[in-house]
């Protein structure tokens, strides 16, 4: 423009061409000095996914040939430069394709991107071992190798003392179509919880709050002596009232969202170990791609995607920024699983986790977010989302707290138990604010629980879950056990109940009647039980003094765990039944559970045996049959369970089995003489159980246990060695055994149960589509009997059965292999018996199911 200007002034008359030459000279003088002084190129706006439409983060917005920016965790970003050349923008984003836009140089302006996976991605997701991948002089493996170097000096761990406060938010959700949501039958009854549904978290879908969760806590680590210290300054929780139990309830979502920490070799998750992407053995496992670089605070980071090898084992696919400062810390990690990994009932899995730079040039961990939707079936539009959020703040390190932090209890809560806390706490110091929808589920649900027609529901599902039937203050159950039968009772009916806190918290009754119709007798029990701590006699700490009287029958060696022997399905048994006993008992326990998972119990018990069916009570050298006998004993018991995780039902507790052992240690006296006890002895148990988890190739349960009785007693006081003659598999039970088919005075057992979790399967084609698991167990007993407890030796005690042996020729073994995760439920074993195959009625082989709901 200026130079047509100077071409047209050219031909005027000097004098005026001089005026008008000055003139021009002055205003682009100025002009030019405006633009030096105001010309920025400033472009703004948001980036999300083409598809989900979520926000995009940590997505490389730069100019071209120029320096970039990474957009936050809202997917925004903000650039700006004084350089008039760049005339265009670039957007990338691994996995996804690039996006170039034309801007405006020197004006602010707005660019709003949908980015898309790109098509090579995508055939890497489908189609990663079949491509041209190495190991060897890859960059992108050598920078992991340098990873996995660091990792010890990277780990919180490596610090002499750490303190911080932690903020959690754990969250479940009922999610569907919007409109499928709003005419569910169960829903229009509850409208005013209708009122309170996310719709903008996941799009095209509804989300209804059912759970909600809250911590803050300050958290103090120690490394030599070590110590590791939490101080609660607040929960909350959504209360279903006497329906739920909420403490059982978050043992079990904490135990599918346990803490992350990504340096770990193994990160568990709904209840197995996934292969974290730095682990040592990661690159055998995965394979990672170097994407980009870009900058942060003066450090350069590398873009690191990494993805499974195989797509079908507990493998992560993602993406890290590692630091190039020497340190390679991860500065922020985004990852997820694969559709076709071995986990159950789980459409989706993300992780999120946030790092930030210390004073010491390290970064760590200020915020995990993990997310997951759950559905019982993988193409219906309704589902269940949850999320788990921890933030940390306040970080010290190096900075150790008062010795008497160190000293104190593991965990002590800093506020009343009994009253919740108040709302103005949560306000100032909840680290991210709820939603609206997640506020206002804390008074839906509360107000929900004293509707009457979601306590009829509760009711009917209360009884379909726990078998108890609820009526006030008593219940009715276990309804299992309404109906069974076996040879010597026939046909069993059986009606009783218990007392619930609302009752008494100090007071529980419970009793029951039972009629057998071929052996014409009534069986009964009556207990009561007083609680010392005015809580549940069945929640966690317990403290109480139980007292019973009892009429039954039991099978010799039948110590089943959850489930009662007179339970219908157990009703179905292979081979001969026909060994029982009559007990008449009565009992009395002392227990008491400590803080620190230790648990004594104090027990009396008198006890009359008679002989049942097969069972006969006969001296060698007479023929003379005994009708009964009397035991009079005391016993203590010491259980201790470091780290023990549970579900608390409504008549019994299910471990959450993690990785800490179990130990339990009995001694039982038997009393010549007191309330006409007609023996002595001492029977000592010592019980132990781990789990051992093996990365990638599964995790082992590992049991053994040993006893010793001193003292001369007939065979029903000897250990009868758990059988099972029943058609379903017992962990812990001889399931080739025939009941009373072996007794012991002294006994060693190691039992084995191998979940390889589809580790060899996830490699076979078609069959890796099934998600099958594959299993596999071993259980030895050594044991004998003492010759004064031998009837072949010693003729004052009584003659063992004809089915009845010892096991000095050597160990007992059986072994078994088998497919679990059938159909998502069941496992399917195939177990051979290998010694003491001449004893009659015995099978050698056999096949056995469980039934369990895992992921």
């Amino acid at each position: 423009m200026f130079l047509k200007i100077f071409n047209s002034i050219a031909f005027m008359k000097t004098k005026k061409r001089q005026l008008l030459l000055l003139f021009v000279v002055l205003v682009s003088s100025l002009l030019a000095g405006a633009q030096t002084q105001q010309q920025v190129t400033m472009v703004k706006g948001f980036i999300r996914d083409a598809v989900t439409k979520r926000p995009m983060p940590l997505v490389t917005v730069m100019f071209k040939d120029g320096k970039g920016v990474s957009s936050d965790e809202n997917g925004t970003y903000s650039i700006a430069t004084r350089n008039m050349k760049f005339t265009s923008i670039i957007f990338s984003y691994v996995g996804y394709t690039s996006v170039t836009q034309k801007i405006k140089p020197g004006v602010e302006q707005s660019i709003d991107v949908d980015l898309e996976m790109n098509s090579s991605m995508k055939e890497v997701v489908i189609k990663k071992g079949r491509g041209r991948y190495r190991n060897k002089n890859n960059p992108a493996v050598e920078l992991i190798d340098r990873v996995i170097e660091n990792k010890s000096k990277n780990r919180i761990s490596a610090y002499d003392y750490v303190q911080y406060q932690e903020y959690e938010k754990i969250a479940l959700s009922l999610a569907n179509k919007p409109e499928k949501l709003m005419k569910n039958k169960l829903f229009r009854s509850f409208k005013f919880i209708m009122e309170n549904v996310d719709t903008s978290t996941v799009p095209g879908k509804s989300l209804l709050p059912i759970y909600i969760e809250e911590n803050i806590a300050d958290k103090y680590y120690r490394k030599d002596p070590y110590a590791q210290k939490e101080r609660v300054l607040g929960e909350k929780k959504v209360n279903y009232g006497d329906f739920l139990d909420n403490a059982g309830i978050s043992s079990y979502i904490k135990s599918l969202y346990a803490d992350i920490n990504i340096y770990d070799n193994n990160i568990p998750l709904l209840q197995q170990q996934f292969l974290s992407p730095i682990a040592d053995m990661g690159p055998a496992f995965y394979r990672y791609y170097i994407r980009d670089t870009t900058e942060l605070d003066g450090i350069k980071l590398i873009r690191l995607y990494f993805t499974p090898k195989n797509p079908n084992d507990l493998i992560f696919r993602g993406t890290m920024f590692v630091t190039l400062d020497g340190n390679y810390s991860i500065q922020k990690i985004e990852m997820t699983i694969s559709k076709k990994a071995n986990v159950n009932w789980t459409r989706e899995l993300q992780i999120k986790q946030d790092f930030e730079k210390g004073p010491d040039g390290r970064y760590h961990v200020i915020k995990s977010d993990m997310f997951t939707e759950f559905a019982l079936v993988n193409n219906s539009s309704g589902s269940m989302y949850g999320e788990r959020l921890v933030s940390y703040k306040d970080i010290r390190i190096n900075q150790p707290a008062p010795d008497s932090i160190y000293k104190g209890k593991d965990l002590v809560k800093l506020f009343d138990e009994t009253a919740p806390v108040d709302d103005s706490f949560w306000v100032s110091n909840r680290h991210t604010p709820l939603s609206n929808v997640e506020a206002k589920a804390y008074y839906n649900i509360d107000s929900l629980k004293n509707t009457k027609k979601f306590k009829t529901f509760m009711t009917v599902i209360t009884a379909l879950f726990t078998g108890y039937i609820v009526l006030g203050d008593y219940e009715i159950g276990n309804t299992n056990t309404f109906y069974s039968f076996n040879p010597v009772e026939g046909f069993r009916l059986r009606l009783g109940g218990r007392t619930t806190p609302k009752f008494s918290q100090r007071m529980y009754f419970d009793n029951y009647l039972a009629f057998g119709f071929r052996d014409q007798r009534f069986k009964y029990g009556l207990g009561a039980t007083y609680s010392f701590n005015n809580k549940s006699i069945y929640s966690f700490p317990l403290h109480y003094l139980r007292v019973g009287y009892q009429y039954e029958m039991k099978i010799p060696g039948q110590e089943l765990q959850f489930v009662q022997e007179d339970n219908f399905l157990l009703s179905f048994k292979r081979g001969k039944n026909d060994k029982w006993l009559y007990n008449r008992v009565i009992k009395a326990d002392y227990v008491r559970e400590f803080g620190k998972n230790i648990t004594t119990t104090l027990g009396f018990k008198r006890i009359e045996q008679e002989p049942a069916g097969a069972i006969t009570y006969v001296k060698p050298q007479t023929t003379d049959s005994i009708r009964n006998i009397t035991t009079t004993e005391f016993s203590t018991e010491l259980r201790w369970a470091p780290g023990e995780q549970f579900y608390q039902g409504k008549n019994f507790r299910i471990p959450i089995i993690n990785k800490y052992p179990i130990f339990k240690l009995r001694y039982i006296a038997g009393v010549k003489g007191l309330f006409n006890g007609e023996y002595a002895y001492h029977n000592f148990n010592l019980y132990a159980e781990k789990r051992f988890y093996m990365s990638q190739l599964g995790f082992t349960d590992v049991t053994t246990e040993g006893g010793y009785i001193f003292g001369q007693v007939p065979f029903s006081l000897l250990t009868a060695h758990r059988a099972n003659q029943s058609f379903g598999y017992q962990l812990n039970s001889y399931n080739m055994m025939n009941f009373l088919e072996f007794v012991s005075d002294k006994y060693y057992a190691v039992n084995f149960d191998v979940h390889f979790n589809g580790f060899f399967l996830n490699k076979v084609p078609l069959l890796r589509r099934l998600k099958l698991r594959e299993v596999a167990s071993a259980k030895l007993l050594w044991g004998s009997v003492r010759d004064e407890n031998n009837p072949a030796k010693n003729p004052q005690v009584f003659k063992f059965l004809p089915e009845t042996y010892t096991l000095d020729n050597g160990p007992y073994v059986e072994v078994s292999v088998g497919l679990a995760n059938i159909f998502k439920l069941i496992r399917l074993d195939l177990i051979k018996r290998l010694t003491y195959l001449d004893h009659p009625d015995i099978t050698t082989w056999g096949l056995r199911t469980r039934v369990r709901f895992e992921f």
